[in-house]
Order: C-alpha cells, then sequence, then structure tokens
C-alpha cells in the first residue's frame, strides 16, 4: 500500500466510507468501546513485552506495534464518528488546553529534571 500521508478528517471520512461500504455498518456505541479497550489491552501487553520487564510468550509473536497502534487509532475514529466528533477539532481544542494548563508545570516539576 503507497505510504501517503492522511489528516485526522481525511481518516475519519476513508474509516466511515470503509464501514458504509465493506464492514456494513458500525458496530453500537457500547460494543465500539469495549473493543477500543480490547485494543488497548493488546497494545498494552506488547508495550510491557518490548519496553517493560515482562517476555514475550509464543502466543505474542505476529503482533507487532504499529499494528496495535493502528488497532486502537481504527476504534477511536469509529467512536469519533458515531458520536458526530471532529477529531481534528478536538484534537487541536485538547492542545490547546494542554499547553495554557501545563505551561510552566512540566518546566518547574523536580521530578521531570533528574
Amino acid at each position: 500500500m503507497d505510504e501517503k500521508q492522511l489528516t485526522i478528517n481525511e481518516a475519519q471520512e476513508m474509516v466511515d466510507k470503509w464501514i458504509l461500504t465493506i464492514g456494513v455498518r458500525y458496530f453500537s456505541e457500547l460494543t465500539n468501546m469495549a473493543i477500543l479497550t480490547e485494543e488497548v489491552g493488546e497494545l498494552a501487553r506488547i508495550m510491557a513485552r518490548k519496553y517493560g520487564d515482562q517476555s514475550f510468550k509464543k502466543s505474542d509473536e505476529g503482533h507487532n506495534l504499529e499494528d496495535e497502534m493502528a488497532d486502537v487509532l481504527w476504534v477511536l475514529i469509529c467512536l469519533a464518528n458515531q458520536t458526530g466528533v471532529d477529531l481534528n477539532k478536538a484534537f487541536l481544542q485538547n492542545m490547546e488546553k494542554k499547553t495554557r494548563r501545563d505551561k510552566e508545570r512540566h518546566r518547574n516539576n523536580k521530578k521531570l529534571k533528574e
């Protein structure tokens, strides 16, 4: 597949088109929330083994970090589409909030200077 760059809005449109043409319909919001939780757990499993203290098991073979992150993003986009959230707008507002709230907090955190 071509490695093209996508905007967040394009990703939301791409997922919506896929769901409506190939996936038949969206799962319910509650089902997608449970799936998101499951996908985050799979990502956590890989992180714990790759960067943490746990070792890989035979059953972990074939799982990769990029694919697990993409699974999380996919389901998050599904939930955004279902609930009418513009992720681009939400992300920009969230960055602004974090910048305003944390402008000095992290610089002054002694724990981060150690």
